[in-house]
Order: structure tokens, then C-alpha cells, then sequence
């Protein structure tokens, strides 16, 4: 065989491998048999509903089924702090107090890596005080705590704290959880550059190896997104929401698969119940 008939083999191995498409468990069984297995690797998924829907809890699924398959976790919470997320997946049996974890605002340096690198609003608050030190010459603009750069500089150092970071920045060695619980802080009080922020923070933190959830919170009043862009730029969308409780006298949770790339996936709505000790659980609708 000749050397040019190698390199080709080999050129089309490489491609065979690239285009073989990984699934990553969402931790939730129905909803994994529904995408085929998982979302692909390195997919980005909204999660977006109104509140009280369940998004905060999707998103514990997914780094609780990440934390038992060996990836690590970077869990950014902007709408509590974290040992109220500890708190409340402990209820629903999910003792992420079984992992180590560092939170990003700490003042210590872990001693070795953790499995959970914690980033809530006191930890931007931080990475938004160093940014603005780092840049505190005369006519330098102080970075906000709910900005998109204040985010990236937090997820990148996270990346570091977790050992994973490559040199330069421009990937990680392994693959990652990424959760942001909500991302629509980030914009709450500018919703029209809603699709630029998105952008900037896909261009800025977006990997292969770094699959993440996004939750983008709807309007009680208008029903929709604050903002519009997030699930322009997202892989996948799982919208959740309630029926009106007043009409039906009652807490009624629904869920659909909006879109997933490169999956063949469930179209209809599941019902959604959060179960004490479990979590959520997803049930096909009768047709």
C-alpha cells in the first residue's frame, strides 16, 4: 500500500472518529431515552421556563450524573447561594456533600483539585474586583459582577482551579459540566443585548469538551424570554411550564424538547413531577 493510500485511510479514520457522536447523560432516565442516550458532547442546552418549573433541578440531575461518571463540575449560581443548592438536591437524593468542593470566593487555595468549583454571586463579586484591579490604571472601567467578561474570567479560572485548563486557555484536558443558573441575570436589566451576550459567551468559553446547561428564565407576565438570543445560539432547548394554577386548581408541570442537534428526539411533552427524595420524573403523555 502506498504512503498516500495510508495518509487517506488515516485522514478518514480521524473524521469517522470526529463525527462519532458522544452522549452525555442528562441523570435523568426518561429524558435520556428521549435523546437518544444523552445530549451530544459539548452541546450547549437552555433550559428555559418561568419559575417553579423544575429548571434548577434539571440542572442538579445533570451535574449529579456527571459528579458519579467522573466529571468534574462548574456550577455557577447567580438566583441562590450554593449551600441552599446542597440543601435542596439533598432532599431530593442527591448528597453532592459526598464531593469535594471548593467555592471560588474562598480565601484558602484547595489543596489538591476539587470535583466541584463553585462560582456564585460573592465569587464573581471577586473575579469582578480582580478584573478591575488588573485593568485599575486611570480611565480603566470597573467590571460589573453580572457581566458576561466577569463570568468568562470566573468559568476560565474555575477551568484552572480544576486542573484542566490548557495552556493558553483555549481548551480544557477533560471533559466538564458547565451549569449557569440563570444566565438571564446577566441581562435582566438590558434584554435587548440578550443575543450579543450569548454570543460573546459561547465565542469565549465554548469547547468540545465542555458540555453545558443554560438556564434562561421567562416572564411570569409576557410569558417569554428576558431577552432573546440564548436559544438562537444554543444546541438544544427543554422548555418547562405549568399550567395556569388559578384554572386548574393545582400544580400541572409540563416539558418538551424544543430542539437538540444531531438527535433524533422525542416531540411531544412530558408531564413533569418533583418527587421528594428522587427528584424530577418524567412521564410520556398519553396520546
Amino acid at each position: 500500500m502506498s504512503s498516500g493510500s495510508s495518509s487517506v485511510m488515516d485522514y478518514s479514520k480521524r473524521v469517522k472518529q470526529r463525527d462519532e457522536i458522544v452522549r452525555i447523560s442528562t441523570g435523568i432516565k426518561e429524558l435520556d431515552e428521549a435523546i437518544e442516550g444523552g445530549v451530544p458532547r459539548g452541546s450547549w442546552i437552555a433550559i428555559t421556563g418561568e419559575p417553579g418549573t423544575g429548571k434548577s433541578i434539571l440542572c442538579m440531575h445533570y451535574a449529579w450524573a456527571g459528579l458519579k461518571a467522573g466529571d468534574p463540575v462548574v456550577y455557577v449560581t447567580t438566583e441562590a447561594e450554593f449551600r441552599d443548592v446542597i440543601r435542596q438536591a439533598r432532599q431530593l437524593g442527591m448528597d453532592f456533600e459526598s464531593y469535594s468542593t471548593y467555592d471560588i470566593s474562598s480565601s484558602w487555595e484547595p489543596q489538591e483539585p476539587p470535583q466541584i468549583v463553585v462560582v456564585d454571586i460573592f465569587g464573581l463579586l471577586k473575579v469582578a474586583r480582580q478584573l478591575s484591579e488588573e485593568h485599575g490604571e486611570e480611565g480603566a472601567r470597573r467590571y460589573a459582577v453580572l457581566e458576561i467578561q466577569t463570568l468568562v474570567a470566573a468559568i476560565r479560572e474555575a477551568y484552572k482551579i480544576l486542573g484542566i485548563l490548557k495552556e493558553g486557555g483555549r481548551g480544557v484536558t477533560k471533559h466538564v459540566r458547565l451549569v449557569v443558573d440563570s444566565l438571564s441575570a446577566f441581562w435582566a436589566d438590558k434584554p435587548a443585548m440578550a443575543r450579543k451576550y450569548s454570543y460573546d459567551l459561547k465565542v469565549s468559553t465554548h469547547r468540545e469538551n465542555v458540555t453545558a446547561y443554560l438556564v434562561s428564565q421567562y416572564a411570569m407576565t409576557t410569558k417569554s424570554t428576558f431577552g432573546f438570543g440564548l436559544e438562537h445560539i444554543a444546541d438544544g432547548v427543554f422548555h418547562l411550564w405549568m399550567e395556569d394554577v388559578e384554572k386548574a386548581r393545582e400544580i400541572r408541570r409540563y416539558m418538551i424538547i424544543k430542539k437538540l442537534r444531531m438527535t433524533n428526539h422525542y416531540r411531544k411533552a412530558f408531564r413533569l413531577d418533583i418527587e421528594p427524595g428522587y427528584g424530577v420524573r418524567l412521564y410520556y403523555e398519553k396520546d
